[in-house]
Order: structure tokens, then C-alpha cells, then sequence
């Protein structure tokens, strides 16, 4: 049992927090936030999400009452032997819209690999300077990082772990995230993972935008994830003296500088800009419950929109356990060619619609208007099973990181624990048309 597994958290989406580690319980200055002299000398430090002018109801700040400013550190270097199989540049890889479906990512071969030795991009698109894009990464690591610790310059970080549980500190507080969890840690607010084993996910990186819950419309004011079940850290903080190691990812490339203190001494903080979790098993599910298949947009948990209105640089969308009730319909997705990009992955179980080469910890992607759809089994079954009330993906948990953008796949991820027979899943489907009599 870790400290991890006894944190309590602040509840609700998008909340304006306030919070100071109890050992410190008069930390927060009162009616205002940035006082002549601090309570027991820290220092006030704001910490933005978007502009000072950004609308109120977008605007996303902190304020944050640490030991030191974040502002002592040595100069940064840059990191010259990381991020191999990393880049936020997709400008020169050369297209290919092939259907791509990737076995599950290998975990370390060798000990003391941490979460920042060991990202890999799949695939991605936009442009990281220019501030409007996305990329997808995967991780795996089976060491915690010690008097390290992260943050990203260029947007926010979803991570979806999918084997391990993953002890993060922040500088908000500390989140225990588990399988069929997962966590935003937004653009700027440094991070460290610890782990309890060999542990590895996946990462959907958005620059330019934050994420939010989509909106409902006609389901009205509850459904889907519920604001109530987003979880943010408690205050926490640690005053250690000791060499520190920050790294920043900024305009895709790596840099690090040293520091003589720990960067997660904030003893209090305030406001609406902060990492959160969320249970994926706590989702709403809306389904049919007549007929047809729903659009895949029915299961959005988090959109990151784009400035075009109804258009996201990346929608979270996942496929839960729920019953399946349709009449005279084929249940599982149809045949599709999209105006969006789409990238699967699995966390757990079997995913309905290819339940052959897709396995947890793998990947998928069908680039924008690549065909795609059941495999031939799937499509023999369902074709003709008997249309009982039934339960769906029972046990299992897949996801979906869909993007308006092209997204180009990176020169390794093209060759790297591809499977490469993927596109024989539909080579058996038959012709079943006979002109009528």
C-alpha cells in the first residue's frame, strides 16, 4: 500500500479550486492573490492556461504559493540524445494512407527505463510552432523518475495508461492513475511518473487548444462524463534541497536544466488551470434504442476544438461496456470513409469489430477517407445472429483519438511492430448482390 492509494481529491470539471496542504493550512492569501508579503514567506506565482483577455467563460489561470519561484533554475541545454522516436514535425514524412494497425508496444527489454526515456510519436499533424495541431505517442517504462521531473512547453498531455499503475506528482498534488483511467495534464505544469512495475500507454498531445466536455444538445444537461466525476490533486509539497532535473519540451525539441530544489513545493494554490483524472468506467453510455448504429461521436468523453465551430483538433472517444438492443440492424460500426482521421486503441479485452490482430497496448489508424470497418468475421456474425437484447463489449475498454487534421505517421512507426497483414481482415468479405428476378 503507497500513499497514493489513500489521496483524496477536489470533484467537478473546470471548477475554480482552492486547496493548501494541511500541514500548512493558512496558506492562501484572503481577497487577493498576490499580497505585499505572502503567509510564511512563499511566493506567489501565477501560471496561465490562456490569454489575460481570453472570454471568462474560456479563461483558465492559477495562482500558485510555492517556496521558490519556478524561476530558479541554470540555464537550459538542449537534450541531444533524446526523442530518437520522438517529433512534433510532420512536415517531411511522406504520406500514406494505408490502413496501419500496430502490435502492442513493447515494454523495456532493459531495467531503469523511465516515462521520459521511452515516448514514441506514431503519428501527428499541424504544426507545433504555429500552435494548431496534435500528435500520438505511446510509452513504456518500468522505472520511476528520481529528482526529475517534466513539463511541455508546445500543449497538453492525455495519457491513457494501459498496463500499470502510474503515481504522478504535480505541482497541484499527487494523482494515483490506473488502468481504465486517465489523466490531462495541461500545457506548462510539471510532472514526474512513478511506476510500480513495467507500465505503458498512450499519449494524445494538443497544442493550441485545450480540452473540454463536449457539448450535449439535446440529450440535455446530464450524460456522457458527468462533471462530478473529474478528479484534480490536493495540495502537496515537498522542501527538498537536492539536485533537480527539469525537462522541457518545447517546439518539439528536448531541453533540461538543473536546480538545487524540488519543483513541487507548492504548498497552496487557487484557480481553474490544473491536472485532472477521470474514471472511463464512470461514463454514461447513450445508445439506440431502436434502431441503426449511433455516430462514434456519441461516446466523446473530451474534445479539443479547433476555431472551426463542431470541428475538434482531437476528440477522447471511447467504447465502454453497454447493451446492444438495435432491431433489424447491423450492431457493430458500419463501413466508413471519413472526413476525419482516426487512431484506435485498446486498454482491455476485445474489441468488437476486429477481434482477431487488434490486442491491448496496440494501435490502429485509418487516415482520412481510407476505408474502413468490420473484419469479415464480424460482418458474417452480425449479418446473421439471432437480434437479441445483448451486452456489448463486456470486460473490455478501447478508444479512439479522431482529428480533423491529416496526420502523417512517422518514419519508424511505418516499419516499427506494424502488422502487416491488416489488410488481409477484409480481403475475404464476399459479394452477396444478386440483381433482382
Amino acid at each position: 500500500m503507497s500513499e497514493f492509494d489513500e489521496l483524496k481529491y477536489l470533484t467537478g470539471f473546470g471548477n475554480e479550486h482552492a486547496s493548501a496542504d494541511p500541514r500548512v493550512p493558512d496558506a492562501l492569501p484572503v481577497g487577493q492573490n498576490s499580497p505585499q508579503k505572502c503567509a510564511h514567506g512563499l511566493y506567489a506565482e501565477q501560471l496561465s492556461g490562456t490569454a489575460f483577455t481570453a472570454p471568462r467563460c474560456q479563461n483558465q489561470r492559477s495562482w500558485l504559493y510555492r517556496i521558490r519561484p519556478s524561476v530558479i533554475h541554470r540555464p537550459f541545454e538542449a537534450i541531444k540524445d533524446n526523442g530518437q522516436n520522438w517529433t512534433n514535425d510532420f512536415s517531411s514524412i511522406p504520406p500514406n494512407p494505408n490502413q496501419y494497425r500496430w502490435n502492442p508496444f513493447p515494454l523495456p527489454t532493459k531495467e531503469g527505463v523511465t516515462f521520459v526515456e521511452n515516448l514514441y510519436t506514431v503519428c501527428g499533424g499541424g504544426d507545433v510552432i504555429g500552435r494548431t495541431g496534435l500528435a500520438i505517442h505511446q510509452f513504456s517504462c518500468n522505472a520511476s523518475m528520481e529528482h526529475t521531473a517534466m513539463y511541455n512547453s508546445d500543449g497538453d498531455f492525455l495519457i491513457v495508461p494501459q498496463q500499470g499503475s502510474l503515481e504522478i506528482t504535480t505541482e497541484f498534488g499527487r494523482l494515483l492513475v490506473n488502468p481504465q483511467e486517465i489523466i490531462i495534464i495541461p500545457q506548462g505544469i510539471r510532472f514526474s511518473v512513478g511506476v510500480r512495475g513495467p507500465s505503458r500507454g498512450y499519449i494524445l498531445e494538443v497544442y493550441g487548444t485545450h480540452f473540454q466536455l463536449p457539448d450535449l444538445g439535446p440529450i440535455g444537461a446530464n450524460g456522457l462524463a458527468n462533471p462530478r466525476d473529474f478528479e484534480t490533486p490536493e495540495a502537496w509539497f515537498e522542501d527538498l534541497d537536492v539536485e533537480y532535473t527539469v525537462i522541457n519540451k518545447y517546439q518539439g525539441a528536448w531541453f533540461q536544466a538543473k536546480q538545487g530544489h524540488s519543483p513541487f513545493d507548492v504548498v497552496g494554490w487557487h484557480g481553474n488551470y490544473c491536472p485532472y483524472k477521470y474514471d472511463l468506467r464512470k461514463f454514461m453510455v447513450i445508445n439506440t434504442v431502436s434502431f441503426d448504429h449511433c455516430d462514434p461521436s456519441i461516446f466523446t468523453v473530451l474534445t479539443a476544438p479547433s476555431v472551426k465551430h463542431g470541428t475538434a483538433i482531437a476528440d477522447f472517444v471511447i467504447f465502454p461496456p453497454r447493451w446492444g438492443c438495435a432491431d433489424n440492424t447491423f450492431r457493430p460500426p458500419y463501413y466508413h470513409r471519413n472526413c476525419m482521421s482516426e487512431y484506435m486503441g485498446l486498454i482491455t479485452g476485445c474489441y468488437e469489430a476486429k477481434e482477431g490482430g487488434f490486442k491491448p497496448g496496440g494501435g490502429s489508424l485509418h487516415s482520412m477517407m481510407t476505408p474502413h470497418g468490420p473484419d469479415f468475421n464480424c460482418f458474417e456474425m452480425a449479418s446473421n445472429v439471432d437480434l437479441k437484447p445483448q451486452r456489448v463489449a463486456e470486460g473490455t475498454m478501447s478508444f479512439m483519438f479522431e482529428s480533423s487534421l491529416n496526420m502523417a505517421i512517422t518514419n519508424w512507426a511505418i516499419t516499427q511492430n506494424v502488422d502487416k497483414d491488416y489488410y488481409k481482415d477484409w480481403q475475404p468479405l464476399k459479394k452477396h448482390f444478386t440483381l433482382p428476378k
